[in-house]
């Protein structure tokens, strides 16, 4: 495992599992929301997040977390490992309403810009787009798992799994 791509909801853990895998295995990080964010919840055009990406996934060795749905498929091609977190929906929002308490008013560490946490109208569609998450992405994540045959796919689906997965590290 040396170019590991995690995917799953959008608060069920990610950057948490990578953050620690990382450190266990040597490997870069490289979190997703770093090339796209910039200063107040503005976004890289897509030509710029496309060439930040490509740049990292020429790197020898790392770790990316994050969903940015549309790259996945090309991250896919890059990766020799891919651990899917399919947590539940439930677990997903409550991680993501932690990580806005815990980070209130201010900008977490993996993200591009000064993205200050805040509880707005966007926030709660945010939280609606976590909770039908499942229903809009999860046979699409399993589609684009099944179609990759080289790669080492490894599903978690809870904290506990999670834990487990870590230990054999």
């Amino acid at each position: 495992m040396e170019r590991i791509l995690i995917i799953g909801g959008n608060g069920c853990g990610k950057t948490t599992l990578a953050q620690k895998l990382a450190l266990k295995l040597e490997l870069q990080l490289i979190h997703l929301d770093v090339l796209y964010w910039r200063d107040n919840w503005k976004n890289a055009s897509k030509d710029e997040f496309d060439e930040l990406l490509m740049k990292e996934l020429s790197k020898p060795k790392w770790i990316i977390d994050g969903n940015m749905n549309r790259s996945i498929p090309l991250r896919l091609k890059y990766c020799d490992t891919v651990i899917y977190m399919d947590f539940s929906r439930t677990m997903c929002v409550y991680g993501a309403i932690k990580r806005v308490v815990k980070n209130y008013g201010k900008s977490r560490f993996d993200m591009g810009g000064y993205c200050p946490e805040k509880f707005n109208k966007q926030k709660i569609e945010f939280i609606k787009a976590i909770w039908n998450h499942d229903k809009t992405n999860r046979k699409r994540f399993y589609d684009m798992l099944n179609n990759e045959s080289a790669v080492n796919k490894i599903v978690l689906k809870n904290r506990r799994q999670v834990n487990k997965f870590l230990r054999r590290f």
